[in-house]
């Protein structure tokens, strides 16, 4: 069978021009069992024990690991299974490549052998290494890019590693490659969107709070000569101090709630809108209204729901710290097979239309989640006439029914 390199057991070497044996159904079936196991696991830590863990059980060898290469060309993890934690402690540090780990790692193809105790390339083992004999190594490519190696040895209920082992473990490897390239980029994407929601408190924090605090400093510096020449002024002063620094208090117990994205992410949709709600009665004067008449709460998958909440958070705040309202109504509605969610307040208004500095990112937020979910946002508002801010977006047919049906 072409497409596969050349095979070493013991001193004796084979090419692929040679036959291989053919896995049977059950061996297919227990593949496709553990690739299916690995497949869709985006934690990096989580898929890479859950790979060594698979192809230890899939060749039925007693230890396995998975180790993962640098660019450089030496090992920089070392996934272990089949081991208990404090032999692998015991045993120290990673391996360091030589031997036979750094034959597959430097070939870059495939090597079986019988007994590795007694191969001329073994570099030996390392103090309180458990004994181990048959050997299988296979690399782990990504676009053909080398990223790991699996090690396995000591094959249960035979002297070694069979033709039909390798082969299923080179195929596995193809899978597992995905899986890591996937729980990478998800991270990656992740690590991305941290930055990203950092960058955006950081504008808002320098917008509202720090503008503020700078604000109350100037007002209270020239004080103490007002305590003798204008009394009354320098405790007018005071107080209106404290006034702004009660409100900074609250804008800052805001941005502590946002935070807290758990919260809002295993929320329902109705759920997560009265926790917002409760918390912005807490944190302001405004006299503020729920409604959701005729909505299940299920309407929207679960990242539609943690971005319509996000939305919905974002309008509340903006309302709290601009609007000078005294009241505000959130009302979430079915309309057919649109979810239309609506924040209204009887503030002071502003001019939708009109430039903003680039720093103040909530509206172009706003804008964006909706455009993810496929839906749109509309603002109306005036000087003078409050304002009210509606996203509708497409329901997701049965959101929670399961892929496979």
């Amino acid at each position: 069978m072409r497409g596969y390199t050349r095979i070493v057991t013991g001193h004796r070497s084979t090419t692929d021009e040679e036959r291989f044996a053919t896995p049977s159904s059950a061996a297919f079936e227990a593949l496709s069992e553990a690739a299916r196991s690995i497949a869709g696991v985006l934690d990096v830590e989580r898929v890479l024990q859950l790979i060594a863990d698979r192809v230890r059980e899939l060749v039925d060898a007693r230890y396995a690991a998975l180790g993962i290469v640098h660019p450089a060309g030496h090992l920089e993890r070392f996934i272990t299974s089949g081991i208990t934690r404090a032999a692998r402690e015991a045993i120290g540090g990673l391996p360091r490549g030589h031997g036979i780990l750094g034959l597959i790692i430097r070939e870059g193809r495939s090597f079986r052998i019988s007994d590795i105790a007694t191969d001329p390339r073994r570099a030996g083992f390392p103090p309180n290494h458990p004994p181990m004999h048959s050997f299988l190594g296979v690399p782990v490519r990504v676009r053909g890019r080398p990223v790991g190696n699996f090690y396995l040895t000591d094959k249960i209920g035979a002297a070694e590693f069979s033709e039909v082992d390798q082969r299923l473990v080179e195929m596995f490897a193809l899978h597992a490659a995905i899986a890591i390239d996937n729980a990478r980029l998800h991270e990656q994407v992740e690590q991305l969107a941290i930055v990203g929601e950092r960058e955006r408190i950081g504008r808002d924090l320098h917008d509202g709070i720090i503008q503020s605090m700078y604000g109350i400093a100037l007002s209270l510096e020239d004080v103490p000569d007002l305590m003798a020449a204008e009394p009354a002024e320098a405790t007018a002063r005071v107080d209106r101090a404290i006034d702004s620094i009660n409100l900074v208090i609250r804008d800052i117990r805001g941005f502590i709630f946002g935070l807290r994205p758990g919260l809002l992410a295993s929320a329902g949709l109705i759920e997560g809108l009265a926790v917002l709600v409760d918390e912005s009665r807490l944190n302001t004067m405004i006299d503020l209204e729920l409604s959701s008449e005729g909505v299940a709460g299920d309407e929207l998958g679960e990242d539609g729901r943690a971005q319509l909440l996000q939305i919905a958070r974002e309008a509340l705040s903006n309302v709290a710290r601009h609007s000078g309202a005294s009241r505000a109504t959130v009302r979430v509605e079915r309309d057919r097979d649109r979810l239309r969610l609506s924040v209204s307040d009887n503030g002071v208004g502003f001019e939708p239309g009109a430039d903003r500095p680039s720093t103040h990112r909530g509206l172009a937020n706003m804008h964006a989640r909706a455009r993810e979910l496929g839906g749109n946002l509309v603002i109306e508002s005036g000087p003078g006439r409050g304002s009210r801010l509606e996203v509708s977006v497409p329901i997701v047919a049965d959101p929670e029914a399961p892929l496979d049906g």
